[in-house]
């Protein structure tokens, strides 16, 4: 695909995506969110791709949402009816909150690996994703509370799910930086690793031995656990029930079978 402010490749079956705007500390504007959004169709949509690993370029993460982009807002919400000026304001929110879910709507893992500075829309930007890894020098801001606005792209929604109400309440309320170390010991991230170089082995070594188990069942898996989040105990077994009506009696369930029994690695169609 065709991007001026991320960088998507392949390595075998893990796409990397990374954010590509080393010189702005990978800021967030306009153009990086629908590159973000098209990047996350292109991965669902490509069978040769199993699992996503999301990074970023040069010192840092991202600092979040690009300044300039905000500051341009107001120029294109003008309307001589403040109705209509406040109603674009509102599909505007709800189109980046659109691009965030498409890192849900995706049906493969998203890792996230996170060095640096990681504030504001960056944490918006992990929430989203199914699992997140960090190296020591990471640093977490819920940054919007500084420049006086509420989070409104997911973080406040998301975030609780990780590291609980309170916590979560804590750093919205503050804003105050957590580090890498923290960040493991509160649930935001999975494990903080001693450096960016380890963290980057660590996490495409975790995403191939995701990639090479059935891509089907991994599916499954993602689409069962968010789900899952959002409603009850008794929906999320009926829901399984009849997912796995459909799908258990897969090819892949034939394979993963006749491996073990002839004691070699599973081969899985994408």
């Amino acid at each position: 695909m065709q991007a001026t402010t991320i960088a998507l490749d392949r390595e075998g079956p893990v796409a990397v995506l990374t954010l590509n705007r080393p010189d702005k500390a990978n800021a967030m504007e306009e153009a990086m969110w629908h590159e973000l959004r098209e990047a996350m169709r292109h991965a669902d949509e490509t069978p040769e791709i199993r699992v996503v690993v999301l990074k970023g370029a040069g010192r840092h993460f991202t600092a979040g949402i690009d300044l300039a982009m905000l500051e341009g807002l107001a120029a294109r919400l003008r309307d001589e009816d403040g109705a209509r000026s406040r109603e674009k304001l509102r599909r505007l929110i709800l189109d980046l909150q659109d691009t965030l879910t498409a890192f849900e709507r995706c049906r493969k893992p998203v890792i996230a690996a996170v060095h640096g500075v990681c504030y504001g829309g960056g944490m918006d930007l992990i929430t989203a994703c199914d699992i997140r890894y960090c190296s020591a020098d990471a640093k977490f801001s819920v940054k919007e509370i500084d420049v006086g606005m509420t989070a409104d792209v997911g973080t406040l929604q998301r975030l609780p799910r990780l590291v609980g109400e309170g916590m979560a309440r804590e750093l919205a309320y503050t804003g105050r930086v957590v580090d890498g170390a923290e960040a493991q010991a509160i649930g935001l991230v999975n494990r903080c690793f001693a450096t960016p170089e380890a963290l980057g082995e660590g996490v495409m070594a975790i995403a191939a031995s995701i990639a090479a188990k059935s891509p089907l069942a991994i599916r499954g898996c993602k689409e069962m656990i968010t789900y899952a989040r959002d409603h009850s105990v008794a929906d999320g077994l009926n829901y399984v029930a009849t997912w796995n009506a459909a799908m258990l009696l897969s090819g892949d369930l034939q394979e993963a079978g006749l491996a073990a029994r002839e004691k070699r690695p599973p081969g899985f169609r994408d």
